[in-house]
């Protein structure tokens, strides 16, 4: 039993209002007020687009860096609090995360 139906047995005429304020999009990820940081750097000889700076929960971050890779086609992996993609993708990537709602800034060349 988790703490929505402890909440509607404790209070059953209680209705849960709607606030607009939240900052989430229709699937459910984070926004957040700091730009999300988009590098380009090369490890080991080959090109990669590294991603820093989201503040939100470690489920929605994983979420997003599935999306991205999705949609670009490309591998990559998730090192502590940064999205790692392999190929410099810098400009795609930036507009994808626009369209999401989410502040990208372009960090080096």
């Amino acid at each position: 039993m988790d703490l929505q139906d402890q909440l509607k047995n404790l209070f059953p005429e209680h209705v849960p209002e709607e606030n607009p304020e939240t900052q989430e999009t229709e699937k459910g990820l984070w926004m957040q007020e700091a730009p999300i940081l988009c590098k380009y750097e090369k490890r080991k000889g080959k090109p990669v687009t590294i991603l820093d700076g989201y503040t939100g929960a470690d489920d929605d971050f994983k979420i997003l860096a599935k999306e991205l890779k999705k949609q670009l086609n490309v591998g990559g992996s998730i090192k502590g609090e940064t999205i790692i993609i392999q190929g410099d993708y810098r400009d795609r990537i930036m507009k994808i995360l626009q369209d999401k709602g989410f502040k990208t800034k372009r960090v080096g060349g």
